[in-house]
């Protein structure tokens, strides 16, 4: 791993090292050997620590255990740990707070058997361990959720006494809930004689991780009982707290308000510069309930930003359908702040480009992640798949799927399938699906709707009933709403809608919008002006609140002429104050992206756009597609 670090402090580290080269005859004593590596730990730097570490076993220091211990220490910290482990075993008479070093060096570096293993050895070398031990081993136990090992350290804890110790007990706590045991959480957390904010904040990022809605906002009684005993909340009591305050309920954002403007007064993040984290937990907030614009201005107030709170911004304003935006802030990150972004930053402005922007600036990604070696990732390689897909570009998405060194998975499969599914080749996707079972891979729900979907699109409804029948009977799926939809939509564009009616009756889960959804459009393919009445009347008890349906049975009424239903339907959305928001298409001209409305008139191209919607029309019309004349009045891309 190489670090790099700013010329002139690398130049007075280098000052310092040659002073110390110069005067090694005088300097070289166990005390000096230590700060030198104090040095090497501060400029991370690999080179001089291998050069100390030369010197220690020179001179003969290699069983100081204060030598030792730091050296493991720095080896650790640059991901050396096979060096790590050969200094802890050169050492001869090893004391508790080598152990302790060489168990957080596995805990840091992600090797959480070896740290439990080390620490079961102990025993074996009569080393007893203290309250430090116990409260690496119990993060251990709480980073891979094994209570098992969690309980024996809380056995241990209270043995030993150490269970007193605050730190011990906080580390429990945490790890009780990550395990998802609140009530032994909450019995460590009352039995504690003396509490410190972090005591509070394990109990509250406890209960925040649970998932329970209903747990969670009985939470907030434990935040004001923080308070009412004096403690005050900080950066992390509020990180762990905002995350909660996004959707979900009615009540958590005016609790992220508050915890917004708890942050402001107490001034914990000073002005958003010196806490980029709780930057950005407050616009992925904002993001997620919906307000994007405010979650602009936290980003804007922030004194400095990183590669983390630009990509927090970029996701917002994807989870919002503002794509245009996010692809603005994608380039201003790097033209503007200089920053490169990450593996999360791709992922997260591909959709953009498979929405918004098109192939064009999805193949700029893509050969940006090459370049910089990035596309290794699963995660990235999926999001490139599904981009590629729906920018109409397959054979360049079977291309990133087929890489021979692509790790695949669920997704991947699914992603492929789905895309396959998109442009209605039926035949291709069911071949992927085979190929995905024969190779050991169960389907998911997300891969039986792929699936089915291209199967509708394709016509294969016997094909598509086939693989029904197989995922419930061989596979015991369970159909969703999801998958049943999709049986809807296969049977109802066969022209087959009284099965279609049928089977809705008998679908093991209640229908849904995309259920009747699936059949209003069929219906209209095929002219059933009955099957379409029935289908939007239950929509419409189903989605009270969207437009859409009323506007859809109005002008089912209005082309039969049954104009006091229509205007029936209009005072109804009158009423409950509905409107339909006009339908968006964009379309890529020379690297400009146009946005058109419906019955758009101020596009200063517009005439000629209406002629050639007008073309495409009765090319529709003469390839035998239905058409709807409200439909037909956007300018489409």
């Amino acid at each position: 791993m190489t670090f790099f670090f700013p010329l002139t402090r690398y130049l007075l580290f280098a000052l310092k090292a040659s002073r110390y080269h110069t005067s090694a005859s005088v300097l070289d004593s166990p005390f000096n050997l230590l700060h030198f590596l104090n040095l090497s730990s501060t400029h991370q730097c690999l080179q001089f620590t291998k050069q100390a570490h030369a010197r220690v076993f020179l001179l003969g220091f290699n069983q100081n255990p204060f030598l030792a211990s730091k050296l493991l220490s720095l080896y650790a910290l640059f991901g050396h740990l096979t060096q790590s482990k050969a200094v802890f075993d050169s050492v001869q008479d090893k004391n508790v707070y080598l152990w302790n070093s060489m168990i957080n060096g596995y805990l840091k570096s992600y090797s959480y058997a070896e740290a439990f293993d080390l620490f079961c050895k102990m025993d074996c070398f009569n080393v007893k361990p203290d309250d430090f031990t116990l409260a690496t081993i119990s993060k251990v136990a709480g980073e891979i959720r094994d209570l098992v090992v969690g309980k024996l350290v809380h056995c241990q804890s209270v043995k030993t006494g150490f269970v007193v110790d605050i730190v011990v007990s906080n580390s429990l706590i945490s790890m009780y809930g990550k395990c998802g045991e609140f009530e032994a959480m909450k019995k460590v957390f009352d039995e504690m004689r003396e509490r410190n904010v972090g005591s509070w904040n394990a109990l509250i990022s406890g209960y925040s991780n649970s998932g329970d809605w209903r747990s969670v906002k009985d939470l907030w009684e434990v935040v004001k009982s923080m308070q009412f005993h004096g403690m005050h909340l900080d950066g992390f009591t509020v990180s762990s707290l905002l995350p909660l305050s996004s959707g979900g309920c009615t009540w958590g954002c005016s609790y992220g308000r508050e915890l917004h403007c708890y942050t402001l007064k107490n001034e914990l993040d000073s002005c958003f510069g010196s806490d980029v984290h709780l930057g950005c937990c407050l616009i992925d907030m904002y993001s997620k309930s919906g307000k994007v614009s405010t979650g602009r201005n936290v980003f804007d107030r922030m004194g400095s930003r990183n590669v983390y709170a630009w990509t927090a911004m970029i996701n917002g304003y994807i989870e919002n359908g503002d794509f245009e935006e996010a692809l603005v802030l994608f380039q201003e990150m790097q033209l503007k702040d200089g920053i490169e972004p990450n593996k999360v930053s791709l992922v997260s402005v591909l959709p953009a480009c498979g929405s918004y922007a098109g192939l064009r600036a999805g193949k700029q990604i893509h050969g940006y992640a090459t370049r910089k070696e990035l596309t290794c990732d699963v995660a990235l390689r999926n999001a490139l798949i599904d981009m590629y897909s729906k920018c109409g570009s397959l054979n360049s998405a079977r291309q990133v799927f087929d890489e021979g060194s692509f790790g695949k998975d669920a997704i991947s499969w699914s992603s492929m399938i789905c895309g396959y599914g998109l442009h209605g080749k039926g035949e291709e996707a069911i071949s992927l699906y085979n190929q995905m079972l024969l190779l050991g891979n169960k389907p998911d729900m997300i891969t039986v709707v792929g699936v089915l979907s291209a199967c509708c699109r394709s016509g294969l409804v016997n094909e598509g009933l086939s693989l029904y029948n197989t995922i419930k009977n061989e596979y015991g799926i369970k159909p969703t709403v999801e998958i049943c939809a999709c049986v809807v939509d296969m049977l109802g564009r066969s022209g087959q809608l009284d099965q279609a009616l049928d089977f809705i009756r008998t679908m093991p889960v209640e229908p849904g919008p995309s259920v009747w959804g699936a059949l209003v459009n069929a219906s209209v393919m095929h002219g059933n002006i009955e099957m379409q009445e029935l289908a939007h009347r239950f929509l419409i008890h189903l989605e009270p609140k969207n437009p859409s349906n009323y506007v859809s049975l109005s002008n089912l009424h209005a082309s039969s002429k049954r104009w006091d239903a229509v205007a029936g339907l209009r005072k109804m959305m009158k009423e409950k104050g509905l409107k339909k928001a006009p339908g968006c298409s964009w379309i890529n001209i020379n690297g400009k992206t146009h946005c058109f409305y419906v019955a758009d008139k101020a596009h200063p191209h517009s005439t000629l756009i209406y002629e050639i919607l007008d073309g495409l029309i009765l090319i529709m019309k003469g390839a035998g597609y239905p058409i709807d004349s409200e439909e037909l009045i956007p300018i489409t891309s």
